[in-house]
């Protein structure tokens, strides 16, 4: 199974996100829209990303294109435009993956699921935001 998140670099919320069996732009295509229709972002948005070939197909870069999203896209070797996404992982891998011997990819979903929605967006606290969970971050910071 591969897993692509969009996270919000404000409040690091997984505001988008998919899973499938394959690593193809359909996975990322399915993420973005995800976090399209939840955050309806205004002009200026920067999506950051590594160079997988998920992000540097012309379908997606096309549909980032479409809706005037500039893409960051970070050279080889070089982390810096991905690294909360790859720490998001990590912190993914090592809080529940790890423990987990998955039989089906639904239980797998499911486990994901749970995590990101109900754990990691609602009550993980972070400590770049105050040590609050991101859904408490955003709520506390809204600008009107």
């Amino acid at each position: 199974m591969y897993l692509a998140v969009i996270l919000d670099l404000y409040s690091r919320s997984v505001v988008g996100w998919s899973m499938k069996k394959r690593l193809n732009c359909n996975l990322t295509m399915d993420a973005i829209r995800q976090a399209l229709l939840r955050r309806r972002p205004g002009k200026g948005l920067i999506f950051h990303s590594d160079q997988g070939v998920q992000y540097a197909s012309a379908e997606f870069r096309g549909i980032l294109k479409e809706l005037k999203i500039t893409q960051s896209m970070s050279g080889k070797g070089n982390c810096y435009d991905n690294a909360v996404a790859e720490s998001f992982f990590h912190t993914l891998k090592t809080e529940l993956v790890y423990f987990e011997i998955y039989k089906t990819r639904d239980e797998a979903k499911q486990s994901i699921f749970d995590y990101i929605e109900v754990f990691y967006n609602r009550r993980r606290l972070h400590s770049s935001l105050g040590f609050l969970a991101p859904a408490e971050f955003e709520i506390a910071n809204k600008t009107t």
